[in-house]
Order: structure tokens, then C-alpha cells, then sequence
């Protein structure tokens, strides 16, 4: 290798565009992640390829795909690059954590666990919505943390367990369901979606049998679901966290108790690149609240 070329990989801004692309699997993912424009992460990629003499990312109608040779120099980059961006912002204000999550998850769970460390002084923006959505915002770099109920795929984003969300069959007792007894359905089914994604998977898994109904009401809001079995209008499947009040004071009754609930883990996913300040104090104190589950 000339000694030009090794004059041009001493530019810090090349490699931490290269991470940045590799990390994302995307030059326009990278630009937003580093506030440059499309083509100038393109031409850095370019002249850092050149000057090491061989392609590092493979092109495709998806984004880029790094070689071999990208991997392992990534592997080789990312502790010291990190770390380099760390040390330079130490002495910057901390920005906001942006932490993602299902707006449920959010509300009874995430918030009141976060509350004391946001009064400490913790600096937080949050975004409720889908998981698909939010780790695809997380990929982009538009959210730091995401709660989500998807394990993602590849090496790409950090994800680590949370907990495990139980499901449980429902009803206010105003119904007369025997809790001991399968419910008929004749009873009125609420549903998150009109496919019934979590009262088919429990049905499912419960009973061994498809659920073949149609639902009586449908609303994208488990609180909202959760509100109407209190209020008598008929049977749902929700996560145990969601009605732990309404199941102590007897508001809603289990019905056909079992061993063997279905079950859902939800994942703590992190934003790759630098630690982010703050982010351990969000995994500390959601580790707390969900150990009381």
C-alpha cells in the first residue's frame, strides 16, 4: 500500500462512515444516522474503498451488503470507535434518550418505573407504536432504545430479554362465565385486530384448536379492550401486567385457569454505535418493574 493511501485511512470521518454503514446495511440509513447527505456517504465509502484497494460493501436493490473483509474490520473498529465517540461527547449535554415501545408496555409499566430516574434528572422523548416500525426507526437511528415484543434478525441491532408477558382468558364476572368451565362461544369476543392474533395464539395453545369466529369488537388499544371487559361486553385474552388491579380487586375473572399460559418475550434492542448516556439507567430500573411480574 502507497504511502498516500495510508495518509487517507487516517481520516477518523472515513471509518466512521463505514461503520456507520455496516452497521445499518444502508447508505441513506448511514446519512441520517450521521446528518450528511446521500452522496457524501457515498463518496466517502468510495474513497475509502479506493484506498484500500478492494470493494467493502457489495451493492444490492435493498441497500449494501458488507464482504468479509468489511466484517472484519468492523469488528475490529467498533470497540475503539465507540469509545473515541464517547470520550468526545463527554463533555456535551446530554441529549435525550429516545426510547420506543408499545403504547400499552409504555403506560403501565415503562413510565412508572422511569419516573424517580426522569426526576433525577434523566432526559427522555418516547414514541409509542409496532414493533416492525420501531426497530426499522431504531435501524435508521431515529430512536436510541426499543421495547419490542420481535426479536430482530441478524447481528445488526443488540437485543437482550426483558421479560416474558403472560396471556390470560377474561371476563367481568356480570357475565356468569363459570371460571372453572371453557367458555362458549356464544359469548362475545374482544379483539385487538380483526384476525384475533392473540386469542387465535391462545386458543391455540390452550385448547389445541383454531378459533374460528368473528370478532364483536375490535380496537387497536389492549387498554381499551381491557376497559370494555370490565364493563361486561365480553371475553378477551390479555397480558397479566395490563389487568393486574382489575384481576386483585375482582373487576375481571380468569377463566379456565392453566398451567401453561401462552407466553411473549419482549426485548430491550438497542441502537448500534457509541453507548448512549442514559440508556443503562432505563435498563437498570425496567429490569426492576418487570421482576415484580
Amino acid at each position: 500500500m502507497s504511502d498516500r493511501n495510508i495518509d487517507g485511512l487516517r481520516d477518523v470521518s472515513l471509518w466512521r462512515t463505514f461503520l456507520a454503514a455496516h452497521r445499518s446495511g444502508s447508505v441513506s440509513a448511514a446519512a441520517r444516522m450521521l446528518g450528511l447527505a446521500q452522496s457524501s456517504v457515498t463518496a466517502q465509502l468510495q474513497t475509502l474503498e479506493r484506498h484500500m484497494g478492494e470493494p467493502l460493501f457489495e451493492r444490492h436493490a435493498r441497500g449494501i451488503r458488507p464482504t468479509p473483509r468489511a466484517d472484519d474490520l468492523a469488528a475490529r473498529l467498533a470497540g475503539p470507535m465507540d469509545q473515541l465517540a464517547l470520550v468526545a461527547g463527554a463533555a456535551a449535554p446530554a441529549s435525550p434518550v429516545r426510547l420506543g415501545g408499545a403504547a400499552e408496555f409504555l403506560e403501565r409499566v415503562a413510565m412508572p418505573a422511569l419516573g424517580p430516574a426522569i426526576a433525577a434528572g434523566l432526559r427522555l422523548t418516547v414514541v409509542p407504536g409496532l414493533a416492525d416500525d420501531l426497530l426499522e426507526q431504531l435501524r435508521v437511528g431515529s430512536l436510541d432504545l426499543v421495547i419490542s415484543a420481535v426479536r430482530p434478525r441478524g447481528r445488526t441491532l443488540p437485543a437482550s430479554a426483558l421479560c416474558d408477558e403472560e396471556f390470560a382468558l377474561v371476563a367481568a364476572p356480570s357475565l356468569g362465565i363459570d371460571p372453572a368451565e371453557r367458555p362458549r362461544l356464544e359469548h362475545p369476543l374482544l379483539a385487538y385486530a380483526r384476525d384475533l392474533p392473540i386469542l387465535r395464539r391462545y386458543w391455540r395453545h390452550v385448547f389445541g384448536e383454531r378459533l374460528e369466529r368473528e370478532p364483536d369488537l375490535v380496537i387497536a388499544d389492549l387498554r381499551a379492550v381491557a376497559a370494555a371487559a370490565v364493563a361486561g361486553a365480553g371475553v378477551t385474552v390479555l397480558p397479566t401486567y395490563l389487568i393486574a388491579d382489575e384481576l386483585a380487586d375482582g373487576r375481571l375473572v380468569v377463566l379456565h385457569p392453566t398451567d401453561d399460559p401462552p407466553i411473549n418475550t419482549l426485548y430491550l434492542v438497542r441502537r448500534p454505535g457509541p453507548p448512549v448516556t442514559g440508556i443503562d439507567v432505563i435498563d437498570t430500573a425496567l429490569r426492576a418493574a418487570v421482576a415484580k411480574f
